[in-house]
């Protein structure tokens, strides 16, 4: 039972994986058609397309794909994609966000009103929720790139403000503003994000934990979800 349990949540941590890897291809895709809608299919002339194509290459976006989002911008009938966010309150006063990047605003809220209707908790005044947390930007280097030490060094020359040590990965935090210029000097294979961090954690009940990840996991499945942050310790 062990090595099947073991298996299980290797597998569940997997499919999470994957599933948070197809929704940043999903979000950087909708980056580069709304750069184009704005000013243009020219990463030359468009800082913003160039950016987007850079974050689209970081997630290993293939560029087939790159290059086919591009084309599908300059279309008439391609909608532009409008970034928002929503604050809840889960179970146990948690605080979630919900970052969400659409080309409908209507279809989002009433999503968003669905899922506190099945899932519970409550939709939050703007600023209710965000003011616990801060954005940061994330680095994640595969561990058998780098050696820990010396990465660990590297990284604090260069100003990060943290450093973790996961089961596969390294994971360095930074300011916003830091994140590019701490990965262009490391020349490591890394994937660039940017997160909310919460500054404190709340401790909840195990019931409350279920009763939030389960309002979470609905959150994510929405397709125009890009990322949902929470406070609730585990």
């Amino acid at each position: 039972m062990a090595g099947h349990s073991k298996w299980a949540n290797i597998k569940h941590k997997k499919e999470r994986a994957d599933k948070k890897k197809g929704k940043l291809f999903s979000r950087v895709a909708k980056e580069i058609i709304s750069a184009v809608k704005e000013k243009g299919s020219d990463p030359k002339t468009n800082a913003k397309l160039k950016l987007a194509i850079q974050k689209a290459k970081d997630a290993n976006l293939p560029n087939d794909v790159i290059d086919r989002n591009i084309k599908k911008a300059a279309s008439k009938d391609q909608k532009d994609y409008l970034e928002m966010s929503y604050e809840l309150y889960g179970f146990g006063g948690v605080g979630i966000i919900v970052d969400i990047m659409t080309d409908n605003k209507n279809r989002i809220a009433s999503e968003i009103r669905i899922a506190t209707n099945k899932c519970g908790g409550n939709i939050a005044s703007m600023g209710s929720v965000s003011f616990n947390f801060q954005r940061k930007g994330i680095l994640k280097i595969e561990k058998k790139l780098a050696k820990e030490d010396e990465l660990f060094m590297k990284v604090t020359d260069l100003g990060a403000e943290d450093f973790l040590v996961e089961d596969e990965t390294y994971t360095i935090i930074s300011e916003v503003e830091n994140l590019h210029k701490i990965k262009d000097a490391l020349d490591i294979k890394s994937e660039a994000t940017l997160e909310m961090i919460s500054k404190t954690l709340i401790e909840c009940s195990d019931e409350d934990i279920d009763s939030n990840i389960k309002l979470i996991e609905f959150l994510e499945n929405l397709d125009d979800v890009d990322a949902v942050y929470h406070n609730m310790k585990i």
